[in-house]
């Protein structure tokens, strides 16, 4: 039988080297998240501690709590330790040394190694002391995300999705029940409505949340240059958020299908195809039924990309949150003492945000940057466009004006187009979308039917 290390001739580099390994190795082990993860970890060092120490065999627990510890010790081989352990700390009996490691103070795991001479007692109490720095410094950082996370939510909300409508909850709710699976999503909803918000939030809430996010335009990529667009870098151990799949041209829908399906790829210079491990979510602002129907987009991706479809509701349908939304885009953009007028609310709540959330987000902006000095925004501070829909005695003389001439002009239209809506607008040289827009903004639904 060898000595143990502390008794043979090993230099002081080889010494501290090993010391630094098993600190890295305590970390690895108090960082692991699955079983078989925490099993490789305690394996290896355990093996490295055998260049310390001469033992039979061993086991190197850490727990989240004493309480968690304690369960580990109820096996029968341990059971018989866990009093002792807590009331003397590190002791020997027979030929069995069980060390304690404490984290803050607190017991949180223990060395317990057969075929030990007594001698080998401060060794492991030294290597208990480096599994201690190592497991605090690891819960530190634990606490720190944690911390980060909860400052994160109160400042942004739900990952930047903020509100209270019934609307938005539900969508919140999908998310965090579908955020720890592997299915793959599709995000639906008109621009501006939080469609990469949605697919950060469920990357976030995923066990691949230390992976990295890849997000993809596919509007963007050419045909030729999908592999070093698109699997050029692949987000490896991650999530890839395919934005605009609507407009993926379909000699590249053939190629992504082929990479679903099959999960290997050959990146740009390889003729080696690799295995990848990717969540995919996709999203899109188009109707891909209608898309699949007319034949521009391949059904067979459709339903390869739509195993779990959520949709993003419209600003319009949870006005609720404007008033939340809109104060959140103002100390964004300026003063966070900047409150919205009951005037300027009443002329928020009262437009159609065909934009979404990104046009609140713009027309906040617009207030700041071109409204007055005062701390309250009022409706003249906003865009021309909004003040269509408001109440006419929530505005001001000129913005009254304005709406005033807009609604006689529209209805002048209607009158030399005869009630055709597409005449109408070429008169007035605006495109008849907006044209419909203004009209209901303006409450003019019943004037031009006349």
């Amino acid at each position: 039988m060898t000595t143990p290390a502390a008794e043979t001739n090993v230099s002081p580099s080889s010494v501290l080297l090993n010391a630094s390994v098993l600190v890295f190795l305590f970390r690895a082990l108090a960082g692991a998240r699955t079983a078989e993860r925490r099993q490789q970890v305690a394996t290896q060092l355990l093996g490295l501690l055998s260049d310390f120490v001469i033992f039979e065999s061993g086991i190197a627990l850490l727990a989240r709590s004493e309480d968690d510890l304690e369960l580990q010790f109820s096996a029968p081989q341990l059971a018989s330790h866990w009093l002792r352990l807590r009331t003397e700390g590190a002791f020997h009996t027979g030929d069995e040394a069980v060390i304690p490691i404490y984290a803050a103070g607190v017991l949180s795991g223990a060395l317990v190694l057969k075929g030990v001479q007594p001698a080998a007692m401060p060794i492991l109490s030294a290597a208990a002391s480096l599994a201690s720095v190592a497991v605090e410094s690891i819960r530190e950082v634990e606490r720190l995300r944690e911390d980060c996370a909860t400052l994160e939510r109160r400042v942004f909300g739900n990952g930047g999705m903020l509100g209270g409508s019934p609307q938005l909850r539900k969508l919140l709710d999908q998310v965090e029940k579908l955020a720890p699976r592997e299915t793959t999503v599709l995000i639906q909803g008109e621009s501006g409505t939080g469609k990469e918000l949605v697919a950060r939030l469920l990357h976030r809430g995923s066990p691949r949340a230390e992976g990295p996010f890849v997000a993809i335009n596919c509007a963007a990529i050419a045909d030729t240059l999908l592999e070093s667009e698109l699997f050029g870098y692949m987000a490896q151990n991650g999530t890839l958020f395919l934005d605009e799949i609507g407009e993926l041209a379909l000699p590249l829908q053939a190629k992504l299908l082929r990479v679903l399906q099959e999960r290997e790829v050959e990146r740009v210079g390889s003729t080696r195809s690799v295995r990848i491990d990717i969540r995919v979510v996709a999203a899109t602002n188009r109707d891909l039924s209608e898309k699949v129907r007319d034949g521009s987009f391949r059904a067979d991706l459709f339903h390869r990309l739509n195993v779990v479809g959520l949709r993003t509701p419209p600003l319009r349908a949870r006005k609720e949150d404007i008033p939340l939304l809109a104060e959140h885009f103002l100390a964004v953009f300026g003063d966070p003492t900047r409150r919205l007028s009951p005037e300027t609310l009443r002329c928020l709540e009262a437009y159609d945000w065909p934009g979404n959330v990104r046009e609140l987000a713009n027309a906040m902006e617009h207030a700041v940057a071109l409204g007055g000095a005062g701390h309250m925004v009022v409706p003249g501070d906003l865009p021309e466009a909004i003040w269509d829909a408001a109440p006419s005695n929530d505005l001001g003389t000129f913005q009254t004006s304005v709406t005033e001439t807009r609604r006689e002009a529209i209805r002048k239209a209607y009158q030399q187009a005869g009630g055709e809506y597409k005449v109408a607008a070429k008169i007035l040289g605006l495109n008849p979308t907006y044209l419909l827009r203004l009209v209901r903004n303006l409450g003019l639904k019943d004037a031009v039917k006349k």
